[in-house]
């Protein structure tokens, strides 16, 4: 018996699309994103998801933009709470954290190894601005900004490569496989580089 297509408006397509797109990355990771498994998650046909979206690359880009906008949600709801002085770098790491962990890094590192580029840029930079304003010590704008690409950096990269790096330390097989510590090493290693108030301190501009 064939399975019932459901019909759907151009956008709620589109969106219906992408949340399978995304769960599937977040239950198998990347190899198990394809139009055919999107399509049969959603009851539409494989020529359905192609109008929407074209090939398995062009799905894996707008899925990639999907979770980039998911970060940028995070960071303003993160640089929201800092000038309300109820949080600090702590939080704006894990909420990172947690949508790259959701398969994003993996996706990210692929797109990018296949050659795609995002031209997109400085949506991190309201938190360059707040924590050069709450840095205790002075120094330029530019250690700033590079401080916090290094984070970036870091936590984008650590659900592919973060394990091996932390074995090729001399850490344990089962603790390399736990980011958490080397979360809170940055963390602190950024508040501490950048003279910025400890974590008990209010963070207010």
């Amino acid at each position: 018996m064939a399975a019932t297509r459901i019909r759907r408006a151009p956008e709620e397509s589109r969106r219906a699309i992408l949340q399978a797109a995304e769960e599937l990355l977040v239950e198998g990771g990347l190899d198990a994103v394809s139009v055919r498994a999107v399509a049969k998650r959603i009851g539409m046909t494989d020529a359905g998801v192609a109008h929407h979206f074209g090939s398995r690359q062009d799905l894996l880009v707008s899925l990639l933009r999907y979770g980039g906008r998911r970060i940028r949600e995070a960071v303003e709801q993160a640089v929201a709470s800092w000038v309300d002085g109820h949080a600090d770098i702590d939080t704006l790491v894990r909420a990172i954290s947690r949508v790259y962990d959701q398969g994003y890094a993996e996706l990210a590192v692929a797109l990018h190894a296949a050659g795609w580029e995002d031209t997109g840029v400085g949506f991190l930079e309201p938190v360059v601005q707040i924590l050069h304003t709450a840095r205790t010590r002075p120094g330029p704008l530019s250690d700033t900004r590079l401080a916090v690409a290094a984070l970036h950096q870091a936590l984008a990269l650590d659900a592919t490569y973060g394990a091996a790096f932390r074995r090729s330390a001399g850490i344990s097989e089962a603790a390399a496989k736990r980011p958490s510590p080397q979360r809170t090493w940055w963390t602190n290693t950024l508040r501490s580089t950048l003279g910025l108030p400890d974590a008990n301190d209010d963070f207010k501009r």
